[in-house]
């Protein structure tokens, strides 16, 4: 007897955090915005209100990217793969004549 098996609409949230960011992005996020959190409140010279604010402007839209990442890929595995393309290109040279 055949068995039909129903595949859920979430079954790609696995590994995801809240189901949309991939923990890796997340770590990354992390990362990138816990520094730049603590330079902003320890150097900031404001009163709390406006460094509070100026810190959130700052890092919001850092986290952000953070979390998204670069054409659907983490921030180091995109920096990865230009990192080699860039090691691995090669300059094209005219010299003017055309091959004949």
């Amino acid at each position: 007897m055949n068995e039909i098996y129903y595949i859920p609409a979430n079954f790609t949230d696995a590994g995801r955090v809240m189901g949309l960011f991939e923990l890796r992005n997340l770590v990354e996020a992390a990362l990138l915005t816990l520094p730049v959190l603590y330079l902003c409140l320890a150097l900031l010279p404001l009163p709390l209100t406006p460094k509070i604010i100026v810190t959130m402007v700052i890092v919001v839209p850092l986290g952000g990217f953070g979390l998204l990442g670069i054409s659907d890929d983490s921030l180091t595995r995109w920096l990865a793969c230009w990192w080699r393309w860039r090691k691995g290109r090669r300059l094209i040279c005219y010299r003017g004549e055309a091959g004949k």
